[in-house]
């Protein structure tokens, strides 16, 4: 959104729900946040503060020099709740320092002044990186990174954010685990790795939703005429993991079977009974069982997850169903365990026309006179068949 006034190009623009502004000064560039989401009162802001420029009554500020990355790392994760709805979680900053402590280990990104981060020397790092770790593991320090310089913008350290391309080739997450290889690994896993993953097949909770599990949420009979106890998820990875998950039998089972030894809040207590079961215990425990089974490498902690999903959308749950039940942020994520078959095109059908019958059945019958010849003979005939069975 531009304008013009005299010989100076003067522009406001929205970011994080809040206009800026930026112009052109004697030679300088100017920019300022109005801290101000309507547009009209961020131009008469923008119009005073060119004003008392004019005037002599402010000066610009010249901007500091940008701090080197491996300076600016510590006040990044200080700061990494900027431009998010929400502060990120202890474990997502354990994450980014891990990614930002490989990113330091490549000596001329990690002196290089955040201003001066572009294409070429993310290149250059790309390269170095690939020698060692997976294109998985490359994006997740490329992401971190990206992260870290879209606080350093909204902090006003530089001017913009080069463009950060992913790799192609990124693993996923995609094993499935079969009724077989649950068979085998339930009979071998030790506790509580056998609860946890019981818990994360039989309702689609994340690792973290799982181990962070309180006994008061926890409700093992149904209320207000539901048909199953349920799960309340407090929160978790994102805005929409807050909600209630039905309970299997299988998971009632081995809820009831670990309350009658509870002694302490969580569901699953570390060694000690001082809080709740680490998620890395859990992936310790997982991976020397995949190993000892001889298992894929694929199948991680998160494959219960994403078994469950999976068997959902086999057995005909549609993903806004799916969104809901696995906390998902969007229903693009929930639409990949969707894989319509022949049958299930049919089924869909049966059930179509099963209620297009019924509802037709209902009306009272002064409607039905209105209804086409075809779909009056079809209830018609149905009615019959129905009366005779009777008779």
């Amino acid at each position: 959104m531009q304008e013009r006034e005299g010989s100076e190009t003067m522009a406001i623009f929205k970011r994080g729900g809040v206009y800026w502004y930026h112009f052109w000064w004697n030679g300088q560039h100017v920019q300022k946040s109005t801290k101000q989401g309507n547009p009209n009162i961020a131009r008469d802001i923008e119009a005073a503060y060119r004003t008392a420029l004019a005037k002599g009554e402010v000066g610009i500020i010249e901007r500091m020099p940008a701090p080197a990355l491996k300076d600016f790392c510590d006040t990044f994760i200080t700061n990494a709740a900027i431009g998010r709805r929400q502060a990120p979680r202890q474990s997502t900053l354990d994450f980014y320092k891990g990614c930002l402590a490989r990113v330091k280990e490549y000596a001329p990104l990690a002196s290089a002044r955040l201003d001066h981060i572009n294409p070429e020397l993310l290149e250059r790092y790309i390269k170095y990186r690939l020698q060692k770790v997976t294109p998985t593991r490359c994006n997740h320090d490329l992401r971190t990174l990206r992260r870290l310089l879209h606080v350093a913008l909204e902090m006003g350290l530089i001017d913009r954010v080069p463009k950060i391309t992913l790799l192609q080739g990124e693993r996923e997450r995609d094993f499935v685990l079969n009724p077989a290889q649950e068979r085998v690994y339930m009979s071998f896993a030790p506790e509580p790795l056998r609860s946890v993953a019981t818990l994360m097949l039989g309702s689609g909770l994340r690792v973290s939703e799982a181990v962070g599990l309180e006994w008061s949420d926890v409700h093992l009979e149904p209320v207000n005429g539901a048909r199953f106890g349920y799960l309340h998820v407090r929160d978790g990875k994102s805005r929409n993991a807050r909600r209630n998950v039905p309970l299997t039998a299988e998971v009632r089972a081995m809820l009831e079977a670990r309350t009658a030894k509870a002694v302490t809040p969580w569901v699953f207590a570390d060694e000690r009974n001082r809080g709740p079961l680490s998620t890395s215990t859990v992936s310790h425990q997982h991976t020397k069982l995949r190993r000892d089974l001889k298992l894929p490498e694929g199948f991680v902690v998160h494959s219960f997850r994403h078994s469950f999903g999976t068997r959902l959308g086999a057995s005909g749950v549609d993903a806004f169903v799916i969104k809901r039940v696995m906390g998902h942020s969007s229903v693009a994520v929930s639409e990949k365990y969707i894989h319509p078959t022949p049958e299930s095109l049919e089924r869909a059908f049966e059930r179509l026309e099963a209620y297009n019958v019924d509802a037709v059945k209902s009306l009272p019958k002064q409607i039905k006179r209105l209804l086409p010849a075809t779909i009056s003979a079809t209830v018609v005939s149905e009615q019959d068949e129905v009366t005779q069975q009777t008779l």
